[in-house]
């Protein structure tokens, strides 16, 4: 599982003092090629973190030897002196990898990505000498490591893959519990595959991928200034695939590992899955899905377990997508509690007992749909987002 089920790639996840609590904090991913391309989405947010204004410059070259992610502090917000901390971190990767290996490697295609708090320095006295640390570690089977390094808020850690009986893989972990929204949703993620592929290609289906994956969670309205996404390429099995099916298998490890996002999202009791049908296009049922996603009234509703239908269109109705109030059609967990923009069937008929919720909301307007998943709203995440700083 995780970034070292594609051939190609060593990894490894330590504790380097970080953290307070002395829990692992450092990830390293190495892709040992022949092929280094790769290719990279991040935050749609405007302040943007120092590791991701520096990940962006890297992934312009379409190239990437190495990623270094660490948990236990965002680096956002930090000025110049974040961003040089982001540069001598990459730069400290690259000494270290080329002393390790024997092969010179340049802090130009060392991705740097952090997550944690805003608003502080790294602590680079135990951060750099820990990058040297991680280089000693690094394994083939290292991949499990990484990905309970980059860890912050969540409960467990997060991995998926997907092989292809031609001989390819594709496999990624990934961290997020808190401000997950689009654009992406506050996460780290590093995907890898031994498939041989240029950058260009990789850009493509990846962006594919997070348009309906990683973009369509919608936990807490939420935007993080750290959102990274790479996917890195090594060519180690020497098989080209075909565009469409590298691209599903793309799609598929992001859509794994996206549930486990939602899953994991802090203080959640409820996963909600919000299908808008019926939209003119697909852009007005993404605007519906994600206002009806971040309708508090609707995900305190949830967590109660009441079918509270009412909420729905009036998060349908505060939006400028094309319907007709009258028409609307609301079910929940496939009992249509609102038909024609009324009552529909005996709301006491809704079973609300599981994890899972499914709410469509039919727009009857054209043959658009979209799908956005979301979560309750619970005096858990309260606790967690007032108690401590994260």
């Amino acid at each position: 599982m995780s970034v070292t089920a594609a051939g190609g790639f060593t990894a490894a996840g330590i504790a380097a003092g970080i953290k307070q609590s002395g829990a692992p904090d450092l990830a390293l991913v190495v892709n040992t090629g022949p092929r280094q391309a790769a290719a990279g989405v991040f935050t749609a947010n405007r302040v943007k973190a120092a590791p991701v204004l520096w990940s962006e410059q890297v992934l312009k070259g379409g190239r990437v030897s190495a990623v270094i992610l660490n948990s236990g502090g965002a680096n956002a917000c930090t000025g110049a002196p974040g961003f040089q901390d982001t540069h001598a971190t990459a730069e400290r990767t690259a000494a270290a990898l080329t002393s390790a290996t024997g092969t010179e490697h340049s802090a130009a295609e060392i991705a740097v990505a952090s997550t944690g708090l805003i608003g502080e320095r790294l602590p680079m006295d135990a951060l750099l000498p820990g990058v040297e640390a991680a280089t000693t570690a690094l394994s083939a089977h290292g991949g499990e490591k990484a990905a309970l390094a980059i860890k912050t808020t969540d409960t467990v850690h997060k991995t998926a893959v997907v092989s292809d009986p031609a001989g390819w893989t594709v496999g990624g972990m990934a961290k997020g519990a808190g401000m997950l929204a689009p654009g992406l949703a506050t996460m780290l993620v590093v995907l890898t595959t031994d498939a041989d592929l240029p950058a260009e290609e990789l850009d493509a289906a990846l962006r594919a991928a997070t348009r309906t994956t990683f973009d369509r969670i919608d936990s807490d309205g939420a935007m993080s200034t750290n959102d990274t996404v790479l996917l890195l390429a090594s060519g180690a099995s020497g098989v080209r695939p075909e565009a469409a099916g590298f691209a599903e298998a793309v799609r598929a490890v992001c859509a794994d590992l996206g549930q486990q996002l939602v899953r994991d999202a802090e203080g959640a009791s409820k996963d909600i899955r919000i299908e808008v049908v019926g939209a003119a296009d697909e852009d007005e049922a993404v605007t519906v899905g994600r206002t009806i996603a971040r309708n508090n009234l609707l995900k305190c509703a949830v967590h109660g377990e009441d079918p509270n239908w009412g909420r729905v269109l009036a998060a349908i109705g505060t939006t400028d997508a094309v319907f007709d109030p009258d028409a609307l059609d609301v079910s929940i967990n496939g009992v249509r509690v609102c038909r024609g923009g009324s009552v529909g069937e005996d709301r006491n008929k809704v079973d609300m007992r599981f994890r899972e919720v499914r709410i469509t909301a039919d727009l009857h307007a054209g043959a658009a749909s979209a799908v956005i998943w979301t979560n309750d709203l619970t005096a858990d995440y309260v606790h967690e987002n007032s108690a401590y700083s994260s």
